[in-house]
């Protein structure tokens, strides 16, 4: 079966300062997103739909199209403020994207298999990729890698994660916090969601009936958006859908703040020179 890789690459990066995702990593000017493809391909998937601005589409093509066109298939889709139903007016001054919800529906053309979901800034380490590829092959079901608390802060700042509850291997909830940090009130090993999920793509119609009820109540104009995890509590609330669980032990590198960088760069490099990255 063949399996598709999504990956959110439109956010602004504000408290980064810039284009993250095209922020220099690797020894040889690579982003995170190369090591994140590498990684995905090598667990199965056959594909990748990058989901980005139109404002910035020449560059991202020019420095990460054109690396990792000759390892996948690549394509690409655009989150736009205008990709919303016609009935919707939006402010004149919102600038911001309507979220990661929103993101993944922008590229409803261009996913036609099962598919995961990633950041394009985080980097998530090996395993997750494949526990997702072998559950959306067998199982074609909603599922998630779940990464410990303690490997996904940074030494920069604070962070926004996904707290989620689970039972028996499955997610009950999933709760946004923000401003966590090391000495934040949970427990070092509770399980967080960093946006890696993975998904059937007959999901679309939900999704676009879901974000449509979202823009009816949304009462921040400007800047509310409409995320994932709010689309998977529907699904297990209300469509009574079961999302299993995944545990990844891999250490989470991201590019929050420009201090992480540097952090990012020898963590590439250690595990380079461990022979995990060969080409």
């Amino acid at each position: 079966m063949k399996t598709t890789l999504a990956v959110m690459a439109a956010g602004m990066g504000s408290r980064f300062g810039g284009l993250k995702q095209l922020a220099p990593v690797g020894p040889n000017g690579e982003a995170i997103l190369n090591f994140s493809v590498y990684d995905a391909k090598e667990a199965g998937f056959d594909k990748v739909v990058f989901i980005i601005k139109k404002a910035i589409e020449q560059d991202f093509r020019d420095f990460i199209g054109k690396q990792i066109e000759g390892m996948i298939d690549v394509d690409y889709a655009f989150q736009e403020l205008d990709m919303i139903p016609n009935w919707y007016k939006p402010d004149p001054e919102r600038v911001k994207p309507y979220g990661t919800g929103h993101a993944i529906l922008c590229a409803e053309k261009q996913i036609t298999t099962p598919f995961a979901v990633i950041n394009a800034d985080d980097y998530y380490g090996k395993s997750g990729y494949k526990l997702i590829h072998d559950h959306l092959v067998n199982e074609q079901s909603p599922c998630m890698a779940g990464f410990l608390l303690k490997n996904t802060l940074s030494e920069n700042g604070t962070v926004s994660r996904g707290i989620c509850e689970t039972e028996n291997g499955y997610l009950k909830t999933i709760t946004e916090h923000t401003a966590l940090d090391k000495n934040s009130p949970f427990a070092p090993d509770t399980i967080v969601s960093m946006n890696m999920w993975g998904f059937n793509n007959d999901i679309f119609e939900m999704l676009g009936s879901e974000f449509e009820e979202f823009l009816k109540k949304n009462e921040n104009p400007l800047k509310g958006e409409y995320f994932l995890p709010s689309f998977v509590d529907t699904l297990i609330n209300r469509e009574g859908k079961k999302v299993k669980v995944f545990k990844s032990d891999d250490k989470w590198y991201g590019m929050t703040y420009k201090e992480d960088t540097e952090m990012v760069r020898n963590a590439i490099q250690a595990m380079i020179e461990k022979g995990m990255y060969n080409g």
